[in-house]
């Protein structure tokens, strides 16, 4: 496996890549000015057809990375019958916004395209067979619902050239290495296979050697979070989380506000709990519809909804500019999904603030990803009216004397009636 691609010259324009015309000026529509650093490292290999695997954390570009050459190679061949390219990501958002993104860069270029996901009636489903069986020039899909439509065998893929697997390693922490086994013994192995993944453990190489021919190896800004992203912390008790997220939302004049929690139970209790304190507020989670998971994206875009709470695995789907503010309500248990989740801020060089609340349990977990991003994160004083949180020790075991744990309660042992964040 090559560690990265030389391509001598940097291209410092879209025009310098030899793109068809009409791509570029889907581009220049779409109001990109010029390549990101991993579309200058990955777009090049796309066209040198080789199989590629890619690290790149969020905000970068990498769609449109990848969305670019295939456009331009899907031009390139259109004698060939069938579908020309299978796009999979781990989610119905990330899907759709990948396939929004796909139909703006291709405005004004000859190529088909839909998206396949589940969560979808029926006459969506006759649409996507109907899409897969004619020969769509891309599809992008979810690894269950392309799954459902293979078993029946009327997709023509023998003259399929491109596989891009996106969000690698969001689709096997989701439990999909099966599915994408499945799928790809669907496939010709004569084609090339691009895989995409925000971190790089073990398990996503080890996909990578099997599916992968003599890839080049591509990593940009691997566990380091993006410049503009000022990141503070609060060292505190569980029970005080939600009183201090009110106290730091009530009253703020900014836009966009995604708050993550790491379940969807947790997810459904903090967004009750923002509206009953009489905040602007919207969840997404699975047990929502699509349209009514578009419609709450959609508001949130427009700043018609101010905080959006969210799970991580929901929020791979989310593309929406100039987030001014993240609040990791629990601290992610990947130490690498702590830079994928603040890098929703501070995207396309903008600025923004990740803060991120630390309860006992969590404190080891951040103390990993401490090391991981190389620096301290500022941890900040509790507010006026907030009892003293616990002392911050990451690195070493803590002794509990034989007794169970109770981090609900404050160090006096004492958990307090009412609201027990804040002094009464």
């Amino acid at each position: 496996m090559d560690s990265i691609f030389h391509t001598h010259t940097f291209m410092t324009t879209f025009e310098d890549f030899g793109l068809d015309e009409g791509i570029l000026e889907g581009i220049d529509m779409m109001g990109f000015k010029s390549p990101t650093p991993v579309q200058q490292e990955v777009i090049p290999v796309i066209l040198a057809n080789r199989d590629l695997i890619a690290c790149a954390q969020t905000g970068t570009g990498k769609t449109a990375a990848f969305l670019l050459p295939l456009i331009h190679k899907v031009q390139q061949n259109k004698a060939l019958r069938g579908v020309n390219t299978i796009i999979i990501s781990p989610t119905r958002e990330l899907a759709l916004q990948i396939d929004q993104q796909l139909q703006g860069l291709c405005y004004f270029a000859q190529v088909s395209s839909i998206a396949v996901y589940g969560g979808s009636g029926g006459s969506e489903w006759d649409l996507e067979r109907k899409a897969l069986s004619e020969g769509a020039d891309i599809i992008i899909a979810t690894p269950g619902r392309l799954k459902s439509h293979l078993v029946h065998g009327y997709a023509l893929l023998e003259n399929l050239q491109h596989l891009v697997l996106d969000e690698a390693d969001r689709m096997l922490d989701m439990g999909f290495i099966d599915d994408i086994r499945m799928i790809i013994s669907k496939l010709p192995t004569s084609r090339q296979t691009l895989m995409f993944s925000a971190t790089m453990p073990s398990d996503i190489r080890k996909l990578a050697h099997e599916i992968l021919y003599d890839p080049i190896e591509i990593t940009i800004a691997l566990s380091k979070p993006v410049d503009g992203v000022m990141q503070a912390a609060y060292v505190l008790y569980e029970t005080q989380k939600l009183p201090l997220v009110i106290h730091l939302l009530k009253n703020k004049n900014l836009p966009r506000i995604l708050v993550f929690a790491s379940t969807k139970a947790d997810v459904k209790n903090l967004h009750i709990a923002l509206r009953k304190a009489g905040l602007n507020t919207e969840a997404i989670h699975s047990d929502l519809t699509q349209p009514q998971r578009e419609d709450v994206l959609n508001r949130f875009k427009a700043s018609q909804v101010q905080i959006l709470v969210a799970t991580d695995v929901v929020s791979r789907g989310i593309d929406v500019q100039n987030i001014d503010l993240v609040i990791n309500y629990n601290v992610p248990g990947d130490a690498e999904d702590y830079v994928h989740r603040i890098g929703r801020t501070a995207r396309a060089q903008s600025s923004g603030v990740a803060i991120t609340l630390i309860n006992p349990d969590d404190q080891v977990k951040m103390g990993r990803i401490e090391q991981l991003i190389k620096s301290e994160v500022y941890k900040c004083q509790l507010p006026e009216g907030f009892d003293p949180g616990p002392e911050y020790i990451p690195y070493r075991a803590r002794k509990t004397g034989g007794q169970k744990k109770n981090y609900g309660q404050h160090r006096n042992g004492n958990a307090r009636k009412g609201n027990p964040g804040k002094r009464s």
